[in-house]
């Protein structure tokens, strides 16, 4: 159960630090941003340490992430809805681009476009 434990806080770690560099965001900014400290951003990360369900709304709301996703890795509903959001500002010809890079990006990793 230890080992279960620590693989889980060190999967949620992962997410948190990936999703943290994509947005570029330090940890000292992300910390800041959700009301914690840079130490804490630093242990949890490496799944040095659990982290506690205030902490993980906090996190997920400074990144910007679901809770679902940062605790189970799965892309919810609320990931797609953020995603599309990030789509509305895009003029014609930007929206075509980033639909043949995602069409690119599924034919690479062996999946069939649904477009």
């Amino acid at each position: 159960m230890g080992t279960e434990k620590s693989t889980l806080a060190i999967e949620i770690g992962r997410r948190i630090a990936e999703r943290r560099k994509q947005l570029g965001l330090t940890q000292a900014q992300a910390a800041e941003k959700a009301g914690l400290t840079q130490q804490f951003f630093a242990s949890v990360e490496t799944g040095a340490k659990n982290i506690r369900a205030e902490s993980i709304i906090k996190v997920s709301r400074a990144l910007n992430i679901s809770a679902d996703f940062l605790l189970t890795g799965i892309v919810t509903d609320l990931d797609r809805h953020q995603v599309m959001k990030m789509l509305e500002p895009l003029n014609e010809r930007q929206f075509l681009e980033i639909q043949n890079i995602i069409r690119d990006i599924l034919k690479f990793g062996g999946c069939p476009p649904e477009i």
